[in-house]
């Protein structure tokens, strides 16, 4: 018997080309992927279908499985949330709480825990 690690769970896919002759497919996987702007970044659930779409936009994006500390330096740098359709960074906990507590996620260190582990609540 040998051990064999465990799948990623969780990817972190960044957008590293322009908008400049891009064809059609493409395009609307940049946008269902949330990538519009040249270096922006999300994470994402691995699954086929997830991993069909990086296929198709490949040239355009590059992708890979972050570790714990990378994820909470990430989120604790340049996280961002949507409240009110409106971009805030993610300065304290009360942010957090107000508009995640009816998940369970009432602090920083909950919403790395809910992204790392591919919690339920992961959009």
């Amino acid at each position: 018997s040998f051990f064999m690690e465990p799948d990623a769970k969780l990817m972190f896919v960044i957008r590293i080309t322009g908008i400049n002759k891009l064809a059609p497919k493409p395009k609307k996987i940049l946008q269902l992927l949330r990538l519009r702007q040249l270096h922006n970044g999300v994470f994402v659930k691995v699954s086929r279908p997830m991993q069909q779409m990086l296929v198709n936009v490949n040239p355009y994006v590059t992708f890979g499985y972050p570790t714990l500390r990378s994820v909470r330096e990430l989120i604790y740098k340049r996280g961002c949330g949507k409240v009110n359709k409106q971009r805030i960074p993610l300065k304290d906990n009360q942010i957090i709480s107000d508009n995640l507590g009816r998940y369970g996620i009432h602090g920083m260190e909950d919403l790395i825990h809910e992204i790392y582990n591919v919690g339920p609540h992961l959009k």
